[in-house]
């Protein structure tokens, strides 16, 4: 490990982590982006450069195969400056995000890594920030392929999904 900067492209797509409530109808929903603000100023990350893209602003439950074809686009574009990639997603769909990118990316050269939330970053229990920083260094020390970092875990896709039942994700055996 050497202490000289590494550059991260981060993804956002919407979904649960980047939910923000309003005040005047009390609802949760995809605005806009909030990563940049709300998750990015509270790391400390004196070795990492940031550049962070919106893509969308969806939950992942509404996702189309459109709105997927345009993130492998943007995914596939990105893979160009040859450096980890860290797509935030919502995790209803997240899984079926990451294998879409497996079957349409083949042999990566540097590590794609999903991660999201189950409870959005406004809330103070929310796994938000700690999902973003585990994503962020599974980019850096995992090799060239597509993975799902959630909860302290990091899965090789394909075969994880989600376990509603635990709030989290597991391999499929």
């Amino acid at each position: 490990m050497s202490n000289r900067a590494q550059d991260i492209v981060v993804i956002t797509t919407g979904g649960t982590i980047e939910k923000t409530y309003d005040e005047s109808d009390g609802s949760l929903a995809n605005r806009e982006s909030v990563i940049k603000a709300r998750i990015m100023s509270r790391l400390r990350l004196p070795y990492t450069g940031l550049q962070v893209f919106s893509v969308m602003s969806k939950d992942s439950l509404f996702m189309t195969d459109d709105d997927r074809s345009l993130l492998i686009q943007f995914i596939k574009a990105q893979l160009e400056k040859n450096i980890p990639i860290v797509i935030l997603h919502g995790t209803d769909t997240m899984a079926i995000s990451a294998e879409r990118c497996f079957q349409d990316i083949k042999d990566p050269k540097v590590p794609i890594v999903f991660t999201g939330a189950m409870k959005p970053l406004g809330f103070e229990d929310s796994d938000a920030l700690q999902n973003v920083t585990e994503a962020l260094l599974a980019s850096k020390l995992v090799s060239p392929g597509i993975y799902l970092s959630f909860h302290g875990r990091v899965f090789k896709v394909p075969g994880v999904k989600k376990n509603r039942d635990r709030g989290t994700f597991e391999q499929v055996e």
